[in-house]
Parts: C-alpha cells; structure tokens; sequence
C-alpha cells in the first residue's frame, strides 16, 4: 500500500488525491480560507509539480479533509491543510496531519515546515502538540488582510525511530 492510502479501524481513509477530486476540494477550500487556491492551481500541483504530495481524507466514502506537501530534498513544506467546517472539533485534523508527516517521512524528509496566521491560534495549538515550533515570522504574508504568518518547524526524526521499532 502507497504511503498515503491507508483506512482507519472508523472507516476513516487516506489516500493520493486526484484530478476528479479537484471541485470537491475547491469547496473545502471556499469554506476554509478567504483567499482559496483556484482549481487550475490544484490541477498544476497534481499534474506539473513533481514537488507536491497531496492526499484527501474520507469518512463514508466523501472527501472530509485535504493536505498537501512539497518535498525538496529532505524538507516537507506544507502547503494546505483543511477540513470541511461540518466535521471540525473531532480531531480529524490532527489526524490528516499526522498522516502528512508520516508520508513526509516515507518520502524522506527529516523537517517539516508551514505557514499558519498568528490570529489561528487553534491551528497554531494543534501543530505545537505535532511538534512544530515557531522559527520566524513572514510580515504581511497572508494577501487578503495583511496578517503576518508565523512560521513553523518540526523535526520528523522521532516519527522515523518510531517507524522503524514499528517494523521490528
């Protein structure tokens, strides 16, 4: 099995996204973000970039979540992740996100990076919990207000210690 295609004991599955997936994950994108990526953008990650890693997350067969990746060399920069608002607050963010990391690190990243706006501070939570720490900070990153993004780091070595015992 692929590194991102994996279901859940609760029916919860991961899996490479795709081109059909693309108007789906543009309607995650409009409930998830004020300035979302188009579908032409998402239809360039999947078929030009030979950077991008995307999977999506389904629950009963429909789309519930996304991520996507770059990975350059031995660094994972991620570029989105989001869940549709109706299945918020049941940590399936965390999990996509750990389902990001690990392929990260199947693919062979040893670091991990993102952008997340200062104003989120949930997100930010969730990813300290991931082992992300602030490292920098981008003045006016985000386009549709100006916010400063706060950048992020964690280093993916106790995910790879961790995989290797698992496959002892």
């Amino acid at each position: 099995m692929e590194p991102t295609e994996r279901v859940e004991e609760d029916g919860l599955r991961f899996r490479p996204m795709r081109v059909e997936d693309i108007e789906t994950i543009c309607e995650i994108e409009k409930e998830s973000f004020t300035t979302p990526w188009t579908a032409g953008a998402f239809h360039n990650e999947l078929t030009n970039n030979h950077f991008a890693h995307y999977i999506v997350m389904e629950l009963d067969g429909e789309i519930v979540g996304y991520g996507g990746m770059w990975l350059i060399m031995d660094e994972a920069h991620v570029t989105n992740v989001a869940v549709r608002s109706a299945y918020r607050g049941r940590k399936l963010g965390e999990r996509l996100m750990i389902r990001i990391q690990s392929a990260a690190v199947f693919l062979g990243a040893e670091r991990i990076t993102l952008e997340v706006r200062t104003s989120n501070i949930v997100a930010q939570r969730l990813y300290a919990k991931l082992g992300f720490i602030p490292a920098g900070l981008r003045k006016g990153y985000y386009t549709d207000n100006g916010e400063d993004a706060i950048i992020m780091w964690a280093h993916l070595g106790r995910l790879s210690e961790e995989g290797a015992r698992e496959r002892e």
